[in-house]
This record gives C-alpha cells, structure tokens and sequence, in this order.
C-alpha cells in the first residue's frame, strides 16, 4: 500500500508540475515586444484585421494578435524537426544518425539551431510586417519603426520559441505528455471560454440566432466524438511469434500488431494551415501599387472558408497524411524488428514481404485516415460559417491531446497496480524473486 501511494504521490506531481508550467507559458504569452502600441494592435486586429492570421494566432494562443514575445509560438520548431524527420528519409548518413543514440543528440542539436536561424528570418519578417501596420483610426501599430526595432525584435522572438522549445522538453521529462502538443492544446484551449462569452452576447444582442448558435453547439459534440472514435481507432494486424517456455511459463503465441487508422495525427492539417497562411504573409511585403490588387485577391480567395481555400486545404491535408505517415510508421523498421524476434504474418514471408504487406496496409489506412481529416478540418467551418474559430484543426489538437493524456494516466495507474500484484505475491522482490 505504501508503494501504491508512492506511485500516486509521482503522478500529483506529474500534474502539478504540467499545470505550472504551462501557467508560465500563458503569463509570458501576455507580455508584448517592446516597441508596440498595444491599443492601436488590438484596434487593427479587432476591426481591420481579422481572417488572414486567425489561423497563425489560433496556434500561438492569442500571443500573434497581441504581438508578444512568443508570437512565433512553437511552430518554427516544429517545422525544423519535420524537416529533418524528412531528410532522413532522403538522405541515408542522416538517417544513420537517427537511428544511433549519440546520431540523435546531435540531430536535436542541430534542430535547435536551425530553429534559432528560422526564428530571426520570421522574426525580422514579422516586425517589418507589423512597421506598416495602422489601426482604422491611422495610428502606427509601431511608433518608432527602423532598424533598431526589427533586430531587437528578432532577438526577443527567438528567444521566445526557444524558452517554449525548453518548456515543452521539461514537459516532455516530467509531465504527462508530449511537451510541444501541450503548449498548442493549452494555446488553443484557453480561447474556449472567451468564445462561449463572445457567442453568448451575440445571442442576446440578436446578431446571433438561437438556431444558429444551437447548429454551432451541435456541430462542436457531433465533431469531439467522431475525432474521438477514429483517434482510437486502429487496425490489428495479426503477428505470430515463436513459442518459448521460461521459469515453467509459455511466452509466444499469436498477438497483434496495432496499426492507427490517423497514423499521421495532427501534422498533415497543421503543416498544411502553415502553408496557406504563407501566401497572406508574404503579401504583406510587397508595396508595387500595381501589383496589389491581384496580390489581394489571391489572398482574398486564400481566407478560410472560401472555395479556394478548401481546395488546397483538402489537397494539401491528403498529401501531407500521405508524406507524413510513413514517418510515423517505419515498416521496414517493423518488418526487421518481427524478423529478429522470430516472428511473422501469418500467410506472408518475413523480410521484404512483409514490408510490402505492412506497406500495403499503411496506404489504405492513410487513404481513410486522410479522407477522415479533410472531412473534420473542413465540414465544421462550412456548417457553421466561419462564425466559430473552433474549427475542425483545433477540435482535432483538442480531443487527440487530451486522449494521449488521458491514456498516459491509464498506464501509469495500470503499471503501478501491475507491480503491486507481482509484489503481493512475491515474484517481484525478495530474496526469492522469480524475474
């Protein structure tokens, strides 16, 4: 009993631990870069401004909108690790690194200075964006605009993704959960409560009808269920192993090989978000009066919710789950690893057989899973009418993070009173033990 509470004590503060940290992330999140006039940003965003960067301050938190020090978020991490997720698919000496434990310290090393690098052009970019900003009223969103602010505005959103690129690894080690899918759930989740005020008002004032506002409800369940049941949803694949008896005990037989039918996760929607917010964000830059009016309708026809848009968000969800998800499932990893352990697919030949049938699988769940995706990322915004910033992309970070929590805390608890009943009977310690 004594190390049953032991065990519930580490997992109190497992918790706590995630909640203060991520308490930090949201204080640093409201303090502003130095140089910014809050009230004629918050005038822009708020009359101006809304459609082209809802998409880049949804992952952000808010903390885009208010141009803080992690307004950058933890995106430019992300990309640079998918980055080099997929060099190491093309290139073999980076895969060979990957694949050995002193490789792959120094691929994090060298993720993390390509962050630092890919911050100071997004930073330098994004202040030279915000330079000519006006609020409706004229106001320069910056006041003092130049060189001096763009590069201190570099330095302090580098080192913004860079303190939440460390939050999220302490989160990794001592929390509950991967660290970087908790600071965008966490960023994506405080807005919850501030858009059912929002909603609430819009209803009393008659901006927003009763149906509409229950469509909206409805939408919102119909949606956190279907996530939930394909997040859990895999394929078993059957896999038999060879027979071997230890201490009197028979170990082998048939077992199986779970295979997620989402095998991409959440990566395909937001790779592909970043990139459609790409075209509003370098439109930003160009001032040749001659070209504006086709920039503008280019990115006009790019906001979410449009035709266009859906388009290329449907198209770019499909090839991203289908680039993306043999990553996350390395079959001829499997194939080698049931190999060596002796074990097979019944009616299939170990070795490059079995990489073709695992292969084969793989292309049909991705092939669903996608279908899954483009049908949760773009449905929900057209039945509601872009009148919800809860769309599909965030329902699905929503309900897969909080699963994977959920299910760490399971087998925390199923491990702890798994070696409570070894050590009741005396096979996990003594001087007799069995293992």
């Amino acid at each position: 009993m004594a190390l049953a509470q032991g065990k519930l004590e580490e997992l109190k503060k497992k918790v706590l631990f995630t909640f203060l940290l991520l308490i930090v992330f949201r204080m640093a999140a409201q303090v502003p870069v130095p140089g910014v006039d809050a009230n004629a940003l918050k005038s822009y965003f708020s009359e101006g401004g809304q459609g082209i960067f809802d998409l880049i301050n949804t992952f952000s938190g808010g903390a885009f909108k208010r141009f803080s020090v992690l307004a950058l978020g933890i995106m430019p991490y992300i990309t640079t690790s998918i980055i080099f997720s997929l060099l190491g698919e093309v290139v073999p000496q980076i895969q060979e690194l990957q694949e050995d434990s002193e490789g792959h310290k120094k691929i994090q090393k060298w993720t993390r200075y390509a962050t630092v690098i890919l911050c100071c052009v997004q930073g330098y970019g994004m202040a030279a964006m915000f330079e000519g900003i006006r609020s409706p009223g004229g106001v320069p969103v910056i006041p003092d605009p130049g060189m001096l602010f763009r590069v201190t505005t570099m330095i302090t959103l580098a080192a913004g993704t860079m303190f939440l690129m460390w939050l999220g690894e302490r989160m990794t080690e001592f929390g509950l959960e991967n660290g970087v899918s908790l600071i965008i759930f966490a960023g994506i989740a405080v807005a919850l409560p501030s858009e059912l005020i929002q909603k609430m008002d819009l209803y009393r004032s008659g901006e927003l009808s009763g149906i509409k506002l229950l469509l909206i409800v409805l939408v919102i369940f119909v949606a956190f269920y279907v996530v939930a049941f394909i997040e859990r949803a895999f394929r078993s694949v059957p896999v038999q192993y060879a027979k071997k008896v230890i201490h009197n005990r028979v170990y082998g037989g048939t077992q199986t090989l779970p295979v997620r039918v989402d095998t991409g996760g959440v990566m395909p929607p937001i790779l592909a978000s970043s990139l459609l917010a790409a075209p509003a964000t370098f439109a930003n830059f160009i001032t040749d009066e001659s070209l504006k009016p086709y920039v503008n309708s280019i990115t006009d026809s790019l906001l979410p919710g449009k035709l266009l848009f859906n388009l290329f968000f449907a198209a770019l969800i499909i090839y991203m789950a289908y680039f993306y998800a043999p990553i996350q499932f390395k079959t001829k990893k499997v194939a080698e690893m049931l190999q060596k352990n002796n074990a097979f697919i019944p009616g299939v030949r170990p070795g490059n057989k079995t990489k073709e049938f695992l292969d084969f699988i793989l292309n049909r769940l991705t092939f669903f899973g996608s279908l899954f995706l483009v049908v949760i990322c773009i449905v929900p915004t057209m039945v509601t009418g872009q009148t919800t910033q809860f769309g599909g992309t965030a329902m699905l970070i929503l309900v897969s993070v909080s699963i994977r929590v959920m299910m760490n805390v399971q087998s925390f608890l199923y491990a702890d009173r798994l070696e409570s009943a070894y050590k009741s009977k005396g096979k996990y310690s003594g001087a007799k033990r069995r293992f």
